[in-house]
């Protein structure tokens, strides 16, 4: 099947690079001539497991092909994908302009049936106006269908190549075929594809990740509330997650959800309820959780200096800069807002991350000291704050790692380490509702 995918960003590349595995001829569409012909060059833009090896062998072998047309892409191909930027507007609402300006444009290129589907994350009632602006202004018959992501950043190709589902948003039945021989690599073992309505579909997309943001905050308040009486989130996380009702996933307090996606759509998913007079208080209660989560762990760095202003002059090191491990994504990290923070209070900050440096030196330059070893970061540091859960920070040497701090005291932002091991090897240990 020959597929065209409109954006090149993260979801865009994801998608069109996993279609080509499959043998289809994906034409991945960008208006920035810069970037296609850096991918063109096989140069990726983003860190993800797999992706730069699904990119390189699919280009090589013809079945991926960028370009600046999307007269090119749009009609040679028989279904395409809008999965451009729906970045968060100044009310909270998802901004659209870019879904609008594609559609436009494809109106005035299209030389045939337009069969289309929103890959990005859109408010419900995106596809009506999709077909609006097609009804005025395109002369060809269309079809526009949701069809929302649900990829993971560090492990979106297998997200992609083995879905736990599927789903599809369509008032047009003629198209389902079309998608079900689409996606039939995808699922032969199982079959995943769940058709519903587009406004289900859309609405799909802004519950699930809601959902998860709510368990995620319920338990950073749970682990809040375990420090306060004395408890161990850690004990409490797996008494919960062993009811098959809960399950396990998701339930492990930090710092607070960053990227992209979670503070983007919670906060869409807001604006929408307040749009039509339907306050989700469950959701709000999220947000607030989450926005002040970084502050109360912030407090326990103030509270162990004795005080905000014991922090100036004094090296912090902090492990992490991604909003999460297997990504160089900065977006809404809370590791930089903690940064901040730290930064604010005066404190020099040295910093290490497997990925994500680079996008960190762009973002604050000279503010911050840079390590390629996270080890030598912590030559005369006061405190080391974990705030990402890469692997390579399980499991680091202690005793070294006590011959350099001047001061061993570990700020576990993601609970990685074992409070006890720690205190017996001499540090002081910090961190989320654990004892």
């Amino acid at each position: 099947m020959k597929i065209c995918v409109i954006g090149t960003g993260y979801v865009g590349l994801v998608t069109g690079a996993c279609f080509a595995h499959t043998g289809n001829t994906v034409y991945c569409v960008d208006n920035d001539k810069g970037k296609i012909e850096r991918l063109q060059r096989g140069l990726i833009p983003i860190y993800e497991p797999g992706l730069e090896d699904y990119v390189t062998r699919n280009t090589k072998k013809g079945r991926l092909i960028f370009t600046t047309s999307l007269a090119e892409g749009i009609n040679n191909s028989d279904i395409s994908f809008i999965a451009v930027g729906t970045p968060q507007d100044e009310d909270g609402s998802a901004d659209l302009q870019y879904v609008r300006q594609v559609c436009e444009e494809i109106c005035s290129v299209a030389q045939k049936k337009i069969i289309i589907a929103t890959k990005s994350t859109v408010p419900v009632g995106t596809g009506d106006a999709i077909e609006k602006i097609f009804q005025q202004n395109l002369k060809y018959p269309f079809v526009v269908f949701s069809n929302p992501e649900f990829l993971k950043e560090g492990d979106a190709i297998s997200d992609f190549m083995k879905p736990d589902r599927i789903v599809v948003g369509t008032n047009d039945e003629s198209i389902i075929p079309v998608l079900k021989e689409l996606y039939a690599p995808f699922t032969h073992q199982k079959n995943r594809i769940i058709f519903m309505g587009r406004r289900s579909a859309e609405v799909t997309k802004y519950a699930a990740n809601s959902m998860l943001a709510l368990r995620i905050s319920f338990m950073n308040e749970m682990a809040n509330f375990c420090d306060r009486v004395h408890a161990d989130i850690n004990d409490v996380r797996i008494g919960i997650g062993s009811d098959p009702r809960i399950g396990s996933s998701f339930l492990y307090p930090g710092l607070g959800y960053g990227g992209s996606c979670f503070p983007k759509d919670v906060k869409a998913m807001m604006r929408l309820a307040h749009e039509v007079d339907m306050p989700l208080k469950t959701i709000q209660a999220c947000d607030e959780v989450n926005q002040a989560q970084v502050g109360r762990f912030f407090q326990k760095v103030t509270q162990a200096f004795q005080g905000k202003h014991n922090l100036q002059g004094k090296k912090i090191a902090v492990w992490g800069l991604a909003f999460k491990a297997r990504t160089d994504d900065i977006r809404q990290s809370q590791a930089l807002k903690l940064i901040d923070r730290l930064l604010e209070a005066g404190a020099d900050v040295h910093v290490n991350d497997p990925e994500a440096m680079d996008n960190t030196k762009v973002a604050y330059l000279e503010k911050l000291t840079y390590h390629n070893n996270c080890i030598n970061c912590l030559d005369n540091a006061e405190a080391l704050i974990v705030a990402t859960d890469w692997n390579e920070y399980k499991s680091p040497d202690f005793a070294d790692m006590k011959r350099r701090m001047k001061t061993c005291r570990i700020f576990d932002g993601r609970n990685i380490y074992t409070p006890h091991l720690l205190k017996e090897n001499g540090f002081q240990y910090y961190g989320v509702g654990v004892r």
